[in-house]
């Protein structure tokens, strides 16, 4: 099955269709938040081209979107694809890419009359770039739900998710009857973005992704006393804001000192009052540090934590820390991850190993079943934005690598 290729033309004109349902002609970017109209629209749209396909459609109760091509045996399946929905303002490639490309596999085995072992399956996964939280068709799909996140998120409007199904005749209670037993799942691959500016700045056409990043979001409230910003002597104030400025600096520091594979940041701040001559009596922040080992994810969360206490009773500043969002490290799957390898060597892609830095649906179904991912470039790393661009030969090497990892994984 060597001679088996995808066709570039249709994966690009799917992409563009696609990017059409949302697209804010003033911004120049894509709304298609989950579980909003254009979300829904999206949908419609994937099944439409599932059904032309001459595939089997399908959607579960977390309105997760599936395409089957059938093989000899129907379980357990090879899973691939992702999501088509998309933060605010956003480019066509993330997430799309890669439920695109998937069909396209699919697309291209069932015109080739090829029949594999094991069945495979497009899915669409709802919310992954967190409306609601993230992940939420993922989650629901490897069992992992809970019914706390079903019964409580809200967007940031404070739009409850229940409400947002219900809106679009979608039975809430219905997504705890999305997860695939174990015996369901053979494995799952997805292709992305990288999201980040190594594959472009090495000139490689492919990433092999061994691992991706854990996650610590520690959120800091920090409590100083509001103070007129002229009249108040620099050795009398409480300066909730000099201590924040601090801790980011300290977070800086010991990233850095956790090289390599670790990141730390600051991207979320609130201050209080938020007036240009008055001291905050209050700052509200979100550090976020990410690695792919658990223990160094830990010790890099024990340190900030205690050295903001540290730096905070030096300015006689209030500190609280919070422990708000967490991710365990994920290593891939080694033979299928070896398999991915395999394809861009056979296909003549230079290629490298990667650890994603950001979260995926793939993470999730790594818990249940061995999974994996392919990466392709994107122009200067940019993503999350509408300005977010790669070119059709990345677009091909990852789709071909995607598609011959597939089926070597089927058959």
């Amino acid at each position: 099955m060597s001679d088996l290729t995808v066709d570039i033309e249709r994966i690009k004109k799917d992409i563009l269709d696609l990017a059409k349902i949302g697209y804010d002609e003033q911004d120049r970017g894509i709304y298609r938040m989950a579980f909003t109209e254009k979300d829904m629209e999206a949908k419609r749209w994937l099944l439409h081209r599932i059904e032309e396909s001459d595939l089997i459609p399908a959607s579960d109760g977390a309105a997760n979107i599936s395409g089957i091509l059938s093989g000899r045996e129907d379980s357990p399946r090879v899973f691939v694809g992702s999501h088509i929905d998309t933060v605010p303002c956003a480019g066509m490639f993330d997430g799309t890419l890669r439920v695109v490309v998937g069909l396209e596999c699919l697309r291209a085995l069932k015109q080739s009359g090829c029949s594999l072992e094991r069945s495979i399956e497009l899915i669409a996964f709802s919310d992954e770039e967190g409306r609601f939280g993230g992940t939420f068709g993922s989650e629901a799909f490897t069992g992992l739900l809970s019914l706390e996140k079903l019964r409580t998120a809200a967007d940031l409007n404070g739009v409850p998710l229940q409400d947002a199904m219900l809106e679009h005749g979608l039975d809430p209670m219905k997504a705890l009857e999305a997860r695939r037993s174990r015996d369901e799942i053979d494995s799952y691959l997805e292709l992305h973005i990288e999201q980040g500016p190594i594959l472009d700045a090495e000139c490689r056409e492919i990433g092999v992704v061994t691992h991706c990043q854990g996650l610590w979001w520690l959120e800091f409230t920090l409590t100083g006393k509001e103070a007129h910003t002229g009249s108040t002597p620099m050795h009398l104030r409480v300066n909730a804001g000099l201590a924040m400025a601090r801790i980011f600096e300290m977070v800086q520091e010991v990233a850095m000192a956790a090289q390599p594979d670790a990141v730390g940041g600051v991207g979320q701040v609130t201050f209080s009052p938020n007036s240009r001559n008055v001291l905050p009596g209050k700052v509200v922040f979100t550090v976020d540090i990410r690695t792919v080992d658990q223990a160094k994810l830990d010790g890099m969360r024990d340190t900030i934590e205690a050295r903001a206490a540290t730096i905070c009773e030096e300015l006689g500043v209030g500190c609280a820390v919070e422990r708000v969002g967490h991710f365990d490290p994920v290593t891939f799957a080694p033979e299928l991850v070896a398999e991915v390898r395999g394809a861009a060597e056979r296909l003549g892609y230079s290629h490298r190993d990667l650890v994603s830095g950001a979260g995926h649906d793939a993470c999730w179904a790594a818990k249940v079943a061995p999974a994996t991912m392919v990466m392709c470039p994107c122009v200067d790393g940019l993503s999350h934005n509408e300005a977010e661009e790669i070119s059709k030969d990345w677009a091909k090497a990852g789709a071909d690598v995607l598609f011959h990892a597939v089926v070597e994984t089927a058959e």
